[in-house]
């Protein structure tokens, strides 16, 4: 049986398992923190959301499959197109975009009515497009003009197209593109300059935005930044309600469905299901799924070691960086490291677009690793076969 699912399920194993491990927890979370939810627009249907949330985690498994059984090759190539796309989504989106809590993100599919969180769409397609222009220039990558500035210029335009609906995403994406130009050799002085030219960016945008009373996400910003400084602040709701799940958890224990603060605390589905997973599981729970996230990372680094190719290096450690990035910001927020920044925990918050990005992100890392393991397979064979006609 276990060569049966080898023979299916390549790549790295223990990304497999980190995913369907992930996968479990997400599920349990999920049936939980939407008791409420369910009583308020389902009346009282608790499965409702769980059988919603388990088809698209399904349908995310099955898109792992289908991605992790293609070439990393086709994704050079594709990442040209996707950057393109995504640019021209988030331009729209900053027009026409729906806007859900003072947050303009998502623009609807025509015909079938779904909303699309555009800024996921544009994580993915600048992490794959960087892997391959750092790829590209390694030549002369310590040239200003010949590589720094075409792999800056397209970092500097997305993010500035994610900053005014989405912060936190503008951050994260920009510092996860520093991280990864800093493992493709970037000279640490354009590194500098890099972000000297991102932070007087963000600030004259932010001058500029609270010059012109736009309160919408500037307030929002605002009111974040101040509630986290002051710990007695009415704004602190959110923050509070997570404190209490996390110390009711205690050190151990196993008690799903038993939350209490899924019934107080704000997007406990979402934002905030860190704090019931370690309100239902204990502090065991809430490490367990740290160390699952830390672990892919060392995985990855795995990856890069056996890979003889600067491309799918690149690649599969951009995309693990973001996805592990985002998940120590959401946990991060649930015990009041960071302020409030409304980013899901990968591939266990309940959602639509955030889901299948990362079911994308995790199958093309996945790709990688397949296609890495092909190679030593290969190279091991051919040796093998030389040792014997020496023989």
């Amino acid at each position: 049986m276990a060569s049966d699912f080898k023979k299916y399920f390549q790549g790295d194993a223990i990304i497999w398992a980190v995913v369907i491990v992930l996968s479990i927890f997400s599920l349990l979370a999920v049936y939980s923190s939407t008791g409420s939810l369910a009583y308020k627009y389902q009346g009282g249907d608790t499965s409702y959301y769980v059988i919603k949330h388990a088809i698209l985690l399904l349908f995310g498994l099955v898109i792992i499959f289908i991605i992790h059984k293609i070439h990393f090759k086709y994704f050079s190539r594709l990442s040209q197109i996707l950057l393109v796309v995504a640019a021209f989504l988030l331009v729209l989106t900053l027009f026409i975009g729906i806007s859900i809590n003072s947050a303009t993100r998502w623009l609807v599919i025509p015909v079938i009515g779904l909303t699309f969180q555009t800024s996921d769409l544009a994580k993915l397609a600048l992490i794959m497009y960087l892997a391959r222009m750092l790829s590209l220039k390694q030549k002369n990558i310590k040239d200003y003009y010949g590589a720094f500035i075409p792999i800056l210029v397209p970092v500097l335009v997305i993010c500035m197209l994610i900053l005014p609906a989405n912060l936190s995403t503008a951050i994260m994406l920009f510092v996860t593109s520093f991280i990864l130009m800093f493992i493709g050799r970037i000279s640490f002085k354009y590194l500098f300059i890099f972000s000297a030219i991102a932070a007087v960016i963000i600030g004259i945008f932010i001058i500029l935005a609270l010059s012109n009373k736009w309160e919408g996400r500037v307030g929002t910003w605002r009111s974040r930044i101040e509630s986290f400084v002051d710990k007695d602040s009415k704004e602190n709701y959110q923050i509070d309600q997570s404190k209490i799940a996390i110390v009711s958890g205690g050190v151990i224990k196993v008690r799903p469905g038993k939350s209490v603060q899924r019934n107080f605390l704000p997007l406990p589905y979402s934002d905030f299901i860190y704090a019931i997973i370690i309100e239902e599981y204990g502090l065991a729970g809430g490490i367990i799924i740290m160390f699952l996230y830390l672990y892919l990372l060392f995985r990855a680094g795995v990856i890069i070691k056996k890979s003889t190719r600067t491309f799918p290096a690149f690649l599969a450690m951009g995309l693990t960086i973001l996805i592990v990035f985002q998940a120590m910001v959401n946990m991060a927020v649930a015990v009041n490291i960071l302020p409030v920044t409304g980013q899901p925990l990968p591939m266990v918050s309940m959602g639509g677009t955030s889901m299948i990005f990362t079911c994308i992100a995790f199958g093309i890392i996945l790709s990688v690793s397949r296609e890495t393991n092909k190679q030593i397979a290969a190279t091991h064979d051919k040796e093998q076969s030389e040792k014997e006609n020496i023989n």
